[in-house]
């Protein structure tokens, strides 16, 4: 039977709020964005894996454009282009295997935006799907 893990979304920015030095964090945390965040230092993400390959690929990326009306179409060709990467994910499924996992992202729109599509993606695997 499989196990529901706890993978969560969060804005890259909040995170750097809430841990400056990235000290107190006890989950597994993975930058997803293909690109740094933009006035976020090194440092303040210091023990966070980044997974660059993870993210949307430039062209889905510019094609996208943050655009909530494109969101569905996106969100089906993403999962399309992880489906055809699934070692990409294999650093983000172990940890989410062994604990808490907390995906970051810079999007500011908190309700379209790769990550949660991500997250979704790495759910249904955890849970036994293909997705």
């Amino acid at each position: 039977m499989a196990v529901q893990r706890d993978v969560r979304v969060e804005r890259v920015h909040d995170e750097v709020r809430e841990h400056p030095e990235g000290a107190g964090a006890v989950r597994a945390r993975f930058l997803v964005d293909r690109l740094w965040p933009r006035g976020v230092r090194k440092s303040a993400l210091e023990g966070v894996a980044w997974l660059k390959d993870a993210a949307p690929s430039q062209a889905l990326r510019t094609w996208f454009a943050h655009d909530p009306s494109r969101f569905e179409v996106f969100a089906e060709r993403y999962r399309d282009e992880l489906r055809g990467r699934p070692e990409v994910l294999e650093p983000l499924l172990a940890a989410a295997r062994r604990g808490p996992v907390t995906l970051l992202y810079a999007a500011r729109d908190t309700e379209h935006n790769h990550a949660l599509v991500l997250r979704d993606h790495v759910r249904g695997l955890l849970a036994g799907g293909s997705n």
